[in-house]
Order: C-alpha cells, then sequence, then structure tokens
C-alpha cells in the first residue's frame, strides 16, 4: 500500500464513520478516472469493471458529460419554473414505459423513488400494510430498511415490522421451489402473504418487488411469477411497485424494462442508479388515477429532482442508448458470457447455476453441483483473485456464494472472454 493511499485511509477513516465499508477491505484501490467498461488506480493501472451498474453507459461518457457541463454552464434551479428539459424529458421517459404509465416525479435516488412510491401507494389505497420479497434491498431510508429483509433480518437489523409480510425468494435453484415450472407456487406465496396482510391490523397497500432480485442472489425469477405475483396484489386491493432500480434502461437486453420480460405491467415503477450513469438522479412513474391520489392538497416538492442538470443528463443517457445500440449489445454480450460460463459448468462442477438475462447475471458456487451447499469462502477467494489480476467483481445472495456481473453496458466480448478465462484458471488452480 502506498504512503497516500495510506494516508488517504487514515484521514477518511477520522472522517466518515465504519459502516461505510471499503471495497477489497486491506486492499483497496485508489481511484482516480474511469472510462467506458474501465477504472484505472492513481498508479495508472487498469481494471475492467464487472460490478458497476451505475455508469449504465460507461463511466465519463463524453455525451453524458457534455450535457451535464452545458446546462450547468447555463442554469440549474428548481422545478417550481418551467423550462423545456423537464417536459422533454417526462415525455421521452413515459415514451419508454406501457400505456398509462405517464406521470413521472423526479427525485434524486433509487431510495428517495422508493420512498415516494411508497406514499403514492398509501394514498391511493389508504391503507399502509406491505407485502415484499425475501433477500430484498429497496433503500436506505428508514422506512425503506423496514421494508428490505437484507436489512431488517440481517446485521444490526430489528426484525420484520408488524406492517410487513414477507414472501419467500423465488429462486427456483436453492429455493422453496425448485425448477423452472416453479413460477406459480412462487405465486400463491405472495398470495398467501397477502392473505396474512389482509388479516392483520395493516390491511396491504402495495406489493413491492424487483422484477430481478439483486441482493437476494441476482435472481431471475421463473416464468409466470411477476403475473401470479401482481394478479395476488390486485385481488387484494394494493397496487404493484416494480423496484427497477438495478436493472431498467436495457440492461437485461430482451427489453428495456425487466418486468416486460414476464408480460406484466406494475402500477408504479421506481427508477435510480444508472437512470443518471452517476448523476444523482431517480424517477417514479406511475398512472394517472394514482396520481390523482397523491394530489390531496398536501404539495410534492424536490428541490433537486428534476433539475435543468438533472433532466439533461437522463435525456443524454436515453440518447446514448439509444444511438449506441446498448440495450442490444447487452443481449448479445449477455448471451455469450452466460453460455460460456454454462459451458464452464461442464468441467467445474462447483458451478451450481448460472442464471440472470443480458448484462445482470449471477453465478452461484456451491461445494458441489449434486449437494448445492454455499461456496462462499471460494467466492470471496476468487473475487480476490480477480483483484489480483485487474478485474473487479462482487458477491450477493444470503450466502454471499454468488457471483454477480453487472458491469456498464459498452462490456464487449472480449471483456467477456477474459473474465472466463480468470474464473477458470482460478477454479483449476483450486481443483489441484
Amino acid at each position: 500500500m502506498s504512503d497516500r493511499l495510506d494516508d488517504l485511509l487514515t484521514r477518511r477513516a477520522a472522517h466518515t464513520s465504519p459502516t461505510l465499508s471499503i471495497l477489497y477491505g486491506k486492499d483497496p484501490i485508489h481511484v482516480v478516472r474511469g472510462s467506458g467498461q474501465y477504472l484505472y488506480d492513481a498508479d495508472g493501472r487498469e481494471y475492467l469493471d464487472c460490478m458497476n451498474n451505475v455508469p449504465h453507459v460507461g463511466h465519463s461518457h463524453p455525451k453524458v458529460t457534455e450535457a451535464a457541463s452545458k446546462q450547468l454552464a447555463l442554469v440549474n434551479t428548481n422545478t417550481r419554473f418551467v423550462y423545456e428539459g423537464l417536459v422533454d424529458y417526462a415525455e421521452q421517459l413515459a415514451s419508454t414505459l406501457p400505456a398509462g404509465l405517464e406521470v413521472c416525479y423526479f427525485v434524486n435516488s433509487g431510495s428517495e423513488a422508493n420512498e415516494l412510491a411508497l406514499r403514492l401507494a398509501r394514498a391511493h389505497t389508504k391503507r399502509r400494510g406491505a407485502v415484499v420479497l425475501d433477500g430484498a434491498y429497496h433503500g436506505n431510508t428508514t422506512t425503506l430498511i423496514e421494508h428490505s429483509p437484507y436489512k431488517f433480518d440481517g446485521r444490526g437489523g430489528g426484525g420484520r415490522p408488524g406492517y410487513v409480510q414477507v414472501a419467500p425468494t423465488p429462486d427456483p435453484y436453492r429455493g422453496k421451489h425448485r425448477g423452472p415450472g416453479s413460477g406459480e407456487s412462487y405465486g400463491r406465496e405472495v398470495a398467501g402473504a397477502f392473505e396474512r396482510a389482509s388479516a392483520s391490523a395493516h390491511p396491504p397497500a402495495l406489493l413491492l418487488a424487483e422484477s430481478l432480485l439483486g441482493t437476494a442472489g441476482q435472481i431471475e425469477p421463473p416464468a409466470g411469477f411477476l403475473a401470479s405475483a401482481y394478479q395476488a396484489a390486485r385481488a387484494a386491493g394494493a397496487v404493484v411497485i416494480a423496484d427497477e432500480v438495478q436493472i431498467g434502461f436495457g440492461r437485461v437486453g430482451t427489453h428495456f424494462w425487466a418486468f416486460d420480460a414476464q408480460g406484466v405491467v406494475p402500477d408504479i415503477v421506481t427508477l435510480g442508479k444508472p437512470i443518471g450513469n452517476g448523476y444523482p438522479l431517480g424517477a417514479v412513474v406511475t398512472t394517472a388515477e394514482i396520481a390523482a391520489s397523491f394530489h390531496n392538497g398536501m404539495e410534492y416538492f424536490n428541490t433537486f429532482g428534476g433539475a435543468p442538470v438533472s433532466c439533461a443528463v437522463g435525456l443524454a443517457v436515453l440518447d446514448v442508448l439509444e444511438r449506441e445500440g446498448l440495450q442490444a449489445g447487452a443481449l448479445e454480450v449477455g448471451q455469450y458470457l452466460r453460455a460460456a460460463f454454462l459451458n464452464l459448468g461442464k468441467s467445474r462442477p462447483v458451478i451450481g447455476d448460472v442464471r440472470g438475462s443480458g448484462l445482470f447475471l449471477g453465478v452461484e458456487l456451491v461445494l458441489d453441483r449434486d449437494s448445492p451447499e454455499p461456496a462462499t469462502r471460494l467466492t470471496a477467494d476468487l473475487i480476490r483473485y480477480l483483484r489480483e489480476h485487474a478485474i473487479l467483481a462482487s458477491s450477493d445472495g444470503p450466502d454471499n456464494n454468488v457471483l454477480k456481473i453487472k458491469p456498464p453496458l459498452p462490456f464487449s466480448r472480449g471483456d467477456a472472454d477474459r473474465l472466463i478465462e480468470s474464473v477458470d484458471t482460478f477454479l483449476g488452480l483450486q481443483a489441484e
């Protein structure tokens, strides 16, 4: 560790909380620059970034940077003034969503988007109860921690609050129900959670669910799950909130929004992370009917959400996605990478499952495929090995045994080959 990095860590420790963790522990990276799918440290070493889904169209994309710079040089104020950028962005964002999802609220983050979505659902239903999926994480506000089993059932958590019901993670590999045909079984679990909510002192206002689950282990729900879960919510008089904070904007490749892959339409969609390519931006999009319920006399105002620079950045991200064909690239490279991992699994029995869509993939490592106990230590060792070989990756899932792959969308076939070769080399060394 260099003297400069050691000094930074000492100063950081003096003025930030230890709850703010540092990647790679005792061997952190002093990042000074990013470009496309690469990060560069203070010594000029280049790292392939397989983990950052925030710089969606690439680190420091010149078109996004230019849009922010130009608008900041003109004016950056709040939404109580009238300016074209807000209207243009709202129209373009709404045009990417199914008909009926047309009213936009702009915020600063995915957490703020989910927080506002809860308010919309409660205002519309006049209820407070909620159903969420086990392992989910929806944000860092006090209320969202109470809706996030990943947090309230984890270290330091306070347990499930009484107004929240939890349905099992729809994991067809190691979950309660197994196999590709388990979608309706998991849907019935959601229906059961709504029955519990309806019988409780907190009738259900909402289902809050990621279309593909991140912290639960990069889970791609089995076919039919979302349709069954959405039906259960609506039968109970609740509205459906699709959390697309991690997975929206073409990352899944097959569709621009992940919920579209299962042929469903939510009542509220929450957006964050990739929406601004690293700029603090988020959004909630809902129906005119739900928006009317929220328009109850209490003004909603956000100082920075939807400001001119935010809208300029958001428009630039949408433009780059289209001009550079990044959704199609995510599909093509993601299919290539998934097939390569499946092929690798034929010779490496510690690869238990390969799942996901586009450039949102999970590779679950187990002690042995026939007895899929989580290989947590092996996964941690793999991540350290990759870091030593200038590839940045991380793990997820309740047992931290899932290699999660969600890079910037410029990620190429060559990058995929490099990742596969490195994983294969590591697993080969472990097998010796």
